[in-house]
C-alpha cells in the first residue's frame, strides 16, 4: 500500500512541471494558457509560439515522463513483473494526471501525449521508440495528430497484453485510455462532421486568429 501511495505521488508532482507555461514564463513573458487553444500542452506551443518553442517543450515533457518512471524504478528496484510493471504504470498514470490537471495552475494543463510517449521511453527504449514512431507515422499518413494519439493508445494497450503485465495494470491503461478518449471526444466529432484542423494546416496557420477560431481547430492532442 505504501508503494502504490509513493510512487502515485511522485507520478503526479512529476507530471506538475508544465514547460509550455514555465518556458512560456521565463523566455516569452505570456502566459500559454491565454493563447491559442488555451492549454499548457506541447501542441498549443507549436501552434502559438512556433515549432522550436513546441519541440523543446514536447521534449521536457517526454523527459518527464522518462524521469518519473526511471525514478520509481530505482528506488524500488522494480523489474519489469506483474508486479512492478503495475507500479510503473500507476506512477505513469499519475504523472499523466498531474500533466493534465496541475494543482499549481488550477488544475489546467495540457492532455499528456508526450509525456506518455517519455514513459514508454522509461519503461524501455524500444517500447518508446516504437510508441514515437507510430505516432509520428499515423499522424503524417492521417494529417491529425489526433489520430495518431488515438493510435499511440492502441499501441499501449496492445503491448499490455502482448507482454501479459497482468490485469492491474491492464486496468491502469484502460484508465488512462478512456481518459484519453474522454478529453479527445470533441476532436473526434469533429473528424466525423470534416470539421477537424489538420496537421498541415496547423503548421502552415502563423497564429489563431482568436480564442473561438482556436477552439475550433484543436487538432493537437497533449
Amino acid at each position: 500500500m505504501k508503494e502504490i501511495l509513493i510512487v502515485s505521488i511522485i507520478g503526479y508532482l512529476m507530471g506538475n512541471i508544465q514547460a509550455a507555461y514555465l518556458l512560456g514564463k521565463a523566455l516569452k513573458k505570456v502566459d500559454i494558457r491565454t493563447m491559442g487553444k488555451g492549454n499548457a500542452g506541447a501542441s498549443n506551443a507549436v501552434e502559438s509560439l512556433g515549432w522550436k518553442f513546441g519541440i523543446a517543450v514536447a521534449l521536457i515533457d517526454i523527459l518527464k515522463g522518462v524521469l518519473s518512471v526511471v525514478l520509481v524504478k530505482v528506488l524500488f528496484e522494480l523489474s519489469l513483473d506483474k508486479q512492478g510493471a503495475f507500479l510503473l504504470y500507476l506512477n505513469g498514470y499519475f504523472a499523466i494526471l498531474g500533466h493534465i490537471y496541475p494543482f499549481f495552475m488550477n488544475f489546467k494543463g495540457g492532455k499528456g501525449t508526450a509525456t506518455l510517449v517519455g514513459i514508454l521511453f522509461g519503461f524501455h527504449p524500444l517500447y518508446g521508440l516504437i510508441g514515437l514512431l507510430v505516432i509520428i507515422s499515423v499522424t503524417l499518413i492521417s494529417d491529425y495528430v489526433i489520430l495518431g494519439t488515438l493510435a499511440l493508445t492502441v499501441y499501449v494497450i496492445c503491448l499490455t497484453v502482448i507482454l501479459d503485465f497482468g490485469p492491474l495494470a491492464l486496468l491502469v491503461t484502460s484508465l488512462g485510455a478512456l481518459l484519453s478518449f474522454s478529453l479527445h471526444l470533441p476532436n473526434y466529432k469533429r473528424i466525423m462532421r470534416h470539421q477537424e484542423t489538420k496537421l498541415s494546416e496547423v503548421l502552415h496557420r502563423k497564429k489563431p486568429k482568436n480564442k473561438r477560431t482556436a477552439e475550433s481547430q484543436q487538432s493537437f492532442c497533449t
